[in-house]
């Protein structure tokens, strides 16, 4: 075992129709509901290993047995601050500043939660052109939709192909996408009509993955779309599997990105029909946050677009989104102020701005739209660890690639080797907080979580785990640890995502 270093640490890294329609499949009832004790790990991930940004078939994952998640441990006391050491006189000169010196690189930009949709800066609509480029041949004029039943739906995006259904409500800046892909084709119709092959009543994301071809494969493979519409996790959450549905976002979102096509993600809204369900489904949404962010594709946030509706935007079910509807029927693509108080009316404005938004830096050569937005501060190393800012955070990051080597071992578990890269994050909260801490990984990596005290070493660790950590911190500074566990003299290194949330 190398000595322990003393120094300071922190690092890295949707089922529902609306209303249902004439026409709508019927949504398949979902099971029974049975709450999942919050500390229980989940089965471990069949998901296939993928490099960071392009998938690549590989080796079948390796079976672990589970690991138990540790019981929520009571607060653990912060230790009085240290006064600080006199100031001791010192006879040497003043170094001059050399005014010549760059300044560091920017950090990756932080998706702000609760903001409609991610962040566009200058860096990020070169990822999305990047992004692009892999995919020459593909139709401008087209996207793709993949998802549940909230997907399937007639209300989502079919009436933005008549012109006598669609209100901008004033949105003019909206009609050039808008007409953009009405003049595109898939067979014998076009984006908004298009019956998608990945997207099914009661999916969850594995279900786009499953098979060869996978249905996402055969979407992509006839509708050739430069943009992908992605929304999963209401069926999702039925398991409380939220590692796997990580994976599986990443899964796609990698699969979507190899052939060149972008793909926007959404939240889910509500589960106001169960209020456990309901519960999970900030964590499940800070995964996609997450998973959106570490690629550099859009996110839109339809539940907090839903949140201040009127029985948040939901139908009698309290599960499916709602349509707005007059004397003349359903009015999903009505985007004034009366339709806006209706669920799927709030998802098809949000989906034409973003494709709106892509459109503009990708097809039409626009510049972006915001000049700068939060990052990401710190280099994750011991002496300078990654910041948490604030909660939701996600961060990803690989330690094949990158990462300190100072920690061996931990005394909260002293017999695991964890002698590979770890990444830092700090942590500073000034009242009791509640946190879970997960850390999702595809395939044969295994990064585990270490929760440090205050002195930021290995000697402070007050708790560890494989994949999730759920306590209620005391006020003061801590210390997050993402180290990889070493195996038989091989480091199980990888790609890693790190989500922090407040539990309610």
């Amino acid at each position: 075992m190398r000595p322990t270093r003393y120094l300071l640490l922190p690092a890295l890294l949707l089922v529902a129709c609306g209303a249902p329609l004439p026409g709508d499949a019927p949504d398949a009832p979902l099971p029974d509901d049975t709450p999942v004790a919050p500390d229980v790990t989940p089965p471990p991930d069949v998901a296939p290993p993928l490099d960071a940004a392009v998938p690549l078939d590989g080796p079948p994952p390796l079976d672990r047995p589970d690991v138990p998640v540790a019981p929520d441990r009571p607060d653990v006391p912060v230790a009085p601050d240290v006064p600080p050491a006199a100031d001791v006189p010192s006879d040497r000169p003043d170094v001059p500043v050399v005014p010549d010196v760059p300044a560091p690189p920017p950090g990756p930009v932080l998706y702000p939660a609760a903001q409609r949709h991610s962040p566009l800066t200058p860096d990020l609509v070169a990822r999305l052109r990047a992004i692009s480029a892999r995919g020459p041949g593909l139709a401008a004029d087209v996207f793709a939709k993949v998802g549940d039943s909230i997907t399937v739906s007639e209300s989502f995006m079919t009436c933005f192909a008549s012109s006598s259904a669609v209100d901008l409500g004033g949105r003019e800046h909206l009609r050039p996408t808008l007409d953009l892909y009405r003049g595109g084709t898939i067979g014998s119709t076009d984006p908004y009509r298009r019956v998608s092959l990945a997207a099914t009543v009661g999916w969850s994301a594995w279900a786009a993955l499953a098979g060869s071809p996978s249905p996402l494969t055969r979407e992509l493979d006839a509708a050739r779309p430069r943009v992908a519409t992605v929304m999963f996790g209401t069926n999702d959450i039925q398991t409380r599997d939220i590692f796997r549905y990580g994976a599986n976002l990443l899964d796609l979102a990698d699969q979507a990105i190899a052939r060149g096509v972008i793909p926007i993600f959404s939240t889910v809204p509500p589960r106001d029909d169960n209020p456990d369900a309901d519960r999970w489904v900030p964590r499940y949404n800070a995964v996609a946050l997450g998973v959106a962010q570490s690629r550099g594709v859009p996110l839109v946030d339809l539940h907090g677009a839903l949140l201040p509706l009127p029985s948040h935007g939901l139908a009698g079910d309290h599960l499916h989104p709602n349509t707005y509807s007059t004397s003349a029927g359903f009015r999903a693509c009505a985007l004034t102020a009366a339709g806006l108080r209706f669920g799927y009316n709030n998802r098809n404005l949000l989906t034409l701005e973003a494709l709106h938004r892509v459109a503009e830096v990708t097809l039409r050569g626009r510049a972006a739209p915001d000049a700068d937005a939060p990052r990401l501060r710190g280099s994750g190393s011991h002496a300078d660890p990654f910041v948490i800012p604030s909660l939701p955070f996600a961060d990803a990051r690989n330690t094949a690639t990158g990462g300190a080597r100072v920690f061996d071992r931990y005394p909260c578990r002293a017999t695991a080797d964890e002698s590979g890269a770890e990444y830092l994050y700090r942590l500073t909260v000034t009242r009791p907080t509640a946190i879970r801490a997960m850390v999702i990984t595809r395939g044969s990596t295994d990064v585990d979580l270490h929760l440090l005290d205050r002195t930021a070493t290995a000697a402070g660790c007050v708790a560890r785990d494989d994949r999730v950590l759920v306590t209620t911190l005391a006020p003061g500074t801590w210390t997050f640890s993402l180290d990889t566990f070493v195996s038989a003299g091989t480091p199980r290194a990888g790609e890693y995502l790190l989500v922090v949330v407040q539990d309610p």
